[in-house]
């Protein structure tokens, strides 16, 4: 056999495949991908659950303030006033404690059902204020005392 023929079958011989080495790096490189991925996963998901009590702020403190204008006499009077409060009240013969009743239980169980959930209302002339606590700590930005206020004039 030539020396050509015989040099080109042993270095065909030695492309064997491949080695060890590279395929625990490309299983390294791959695992460090996946993980970067579930963190990004992870970070949209905890922003997620911050974006939706944000909605549910604002939609709870327009459902207290329209409960107001429906009862306008009774918020113009201050009737609907509440310090920030966590706990929720008892169910009274009223509407106005009705409606402050369900309104704090709705906090409870659509923003976060924790001591840490609290609400207020305070009307001044015909400017009522409504203003929701919450923890936010685990979102993007986010504070373990979170507020959001809202006002109106009815």
């Amino acid at each position: 056999m030539p020396a050509d023929r015989r040099n080109r079958q042993i270095f065909k011989n030695a492309q064997g495949g491949f080695t060890l080495i590279e395929v625990l790096v490309s299983v390294l490189v791959l695992s460090i991908g996946l993980l970067g991925m579930a963190a990004l996963q992870i970070n949209a998901m905890k922003n997620n659950q911050s974006s939706f009590q944000r909605t549910q702020a604002i939609m709870l403190s327009y459902f207290m303030l329209d409960s107001m204008r429906t009862n306008r006499t009774d918020a113009l009077n201050g009737n609907y006033n509440m310090a920030k409060t966590c706990a929720v009240p008892a169910v009274g013969g009223s509407l106005v404690s009705n409606d402050r009743h369900f309104w704090v239980q709705a906090l409870k169980d659509n923003i976060a059902n924790d001591n840490g959930t609290c609400g207020e209302i305070a009307c001044a002339g015909t400017t009522c204020t409504v203003r929701i606590y919450w923890d936010d700590g685990r979102g993007t930005g986010g504070s373990s005392t979170q507020m959001f206020q809202t006002s109106t004039r009815l």
